[in-house]
C-alpha cells in the first residue's frame, strides 16, 4: 500500500480520486502540530499540505517521502532546494484558484470603494442615509470607472484581475519584472517603470506577487508615503508583502481610502491586531481561493499530482522542481 498523508480533510472531489485507487492508504489529520505531523510522515510516500512547513527537519522525519503536494499554488512554506536534494517532487495546483482569488480581489476593491461593510453595519444598527455624503469624510464613496489601478504581479491571478479592471473601465498599470514592456502593452495595460512612481499614480493597488526576499514588506513606509493620497490597497498575495506597522501609520494619518486583505503577517489573526479596530479595513481569513468551485478544483489537481508522482509520471507544469522529472 502507498501511504498518503492528508494534513486536513480533503474536498470530496479530490478524496474520491485517491479512494478509487486500491493501492492507496489514506491518513487524515487536521492542522497537526509539528510533532504529530512529523510522526505521521515516517511511513508516508506522499503528503498533501495546506500551510504546514516542509523543511529539512520535516524531510528527516520522512525517509520514504516522494511527493509534497500543495493545496494551492503557493509554496513559500516548502524548502524547495532541500526537497530537490532529497528527490522529493513539490507539486502545486496551477490554474486551480486564479479565478476565485481574482474575484475576491475585485470584491474587496468594490466593497472598499463603496464602504459596503460600514453601510451594512449602519443600516443594521438603525441608521440610514448619512448627511456627510457629497462632503468627503470617512463615508465618502468612489467609482472604480476611470480610476488607475496598479496590479503588482502579473501571473495567472494578476492577469485575470487586470482584465476585470479593464472591463470596469479602469486604466491598468502593471508592475512585474518578468514581463517586457512590449508584452504588457500587447495586453492593453501600461507597463510600470518602478514601484514608487507607479504608486504615485494609483487610485487602487492590488497585490498578486509571490512572497520572496524582494517582496517581503514591499509595501513599507516609503511605499505608503509614495502612494497617491486616498488610494485603496488590496492584498490577496501573502501577508508579509505588506508591512502592517507602516500600513497602520498610513491609515492613522488618513492617507488611505481603505485597505482590504485576505492575508496577514501573522495568521490566524491575533486578537490584539490593531487592524481589527479600523472601520476602513476589510479582512478575510485567507480563504480567497476557497469557493466551493475553487476548493473542488484545488482538491482534484492536488490529488492527481500525488497519483502522478507515485505512478512515475509527474506533470512538469505542476512541478516547482521540474528538473526531477527529467
Amino acid at each position: 500500500m502507498r501511504q498518503v498523508l492528508l494534513c486536513r480533510d480533503l474536498h470530496p472531489a479530490g478524496r474520491a480520486l485517491l479512494e478509487a485507487r486500491p493501492d492507496i492508504a489514506l491518513t487524515t489529520l487536521h492542522d497537526p502540530p509539528v510533532p504529530q505531523f512529523h510522526a505521521a510522515l515516517r511511513a508516508a510516500e506522499a503528503v498533501l499540505c495546506w500551510l504546514e512547513r516542509v523543511d529539512p527537519a520535516t524531510l528527516e522525519a520522512a525517509p520514504g517521502l516522494r511527493c509534497v503536494s500543495r493545496y494551492g499554488v503557493g509554496f513559500d512554506t516548502v524548502d524547495i532546494p532541500a526537497c530537490t536534494a532529497r528527490g522529493v517532487a513539490v507539486m502545486v495546483a496551477n490554474g486551480s484558484n486564479d479565478l476565485s482569488v481574482a474575484e475576491h480581489a475585485m470584491m474587496l476593491m468594490l466593497a472598499l470603494a463603496r464602504r459596503a461593510v460600514q453601510f451594512d453595519a449602519r443600516v443594521k444598527a438603525g441608521g440610514w442615509w448619512p448627511e456627510s455624503l457629497g462632503k468627503g469624510g470617512p463615508l465618502a464613496m468612489a467609482d472604480l470607472h476611470g480610476r488607475t489601478v496598479l496590479v503588482v504581479g502579473y501571473g495567472r491571478i494578476g492577469t485575470r484581475v487586470a482584465r476585470y479592471c479593464q472591463a470596469f473601465g479602469m486604466r491598468v498599470l502593471v508592475l512585474d519584472p518578468g514581463y517586457t514592456p512590449a508584452r504588457l502593452a500587447a495586453d492593453g495595460v501600461v507597463p510600470a517603470r518602478d514601484l514608487h512612481s507607479a504608486l504615485a499614480e494609483a487610485d487602487v493597488v492590488t497585490l498578486h506577487c509571490p512572497l520572496s526576499q524582494a517582496t517581503r514588506h514591499l509595501m513599507d513606509a516609503e511605499a505608503f508615503a509614495a502612494l497617491k493620497p486616498g488610494a485603496i490597497v488590496v492584498n490577496t498575495a501573502r501577508g508579509p508583502v505588506v508591512d502592517e506597522a507602516a500600513l497602520l501609520a498610513s491609515l492613522g494619518a488618513g492617507r488611505l481610502h481603505g485597505f482590504g486583505s485576505d492575508v496577514l503577517e501573522v495568521e490566524p489573526c491575533l486578537p490584539d491586531n490593531p487592524l481589527l479596530k479600523r472601520p476602513e479595513v476589510i479582512l478575510s481569513p485567507h480563504l480567497a481561493a476557497s469557493t466551493e468551485e475553487g476548493l473542488a478544483r484545488m482538491a482534484r489537481i492536488a490529488a492527481q499530482n500525488i497519483l502522478d508522482v507515485l505512478d512515475g509520471r509527474p506533470d512538469p507544469a505542476m512541478m516547482v522542481n521540474p528538473e526531477l522529472a527529467r
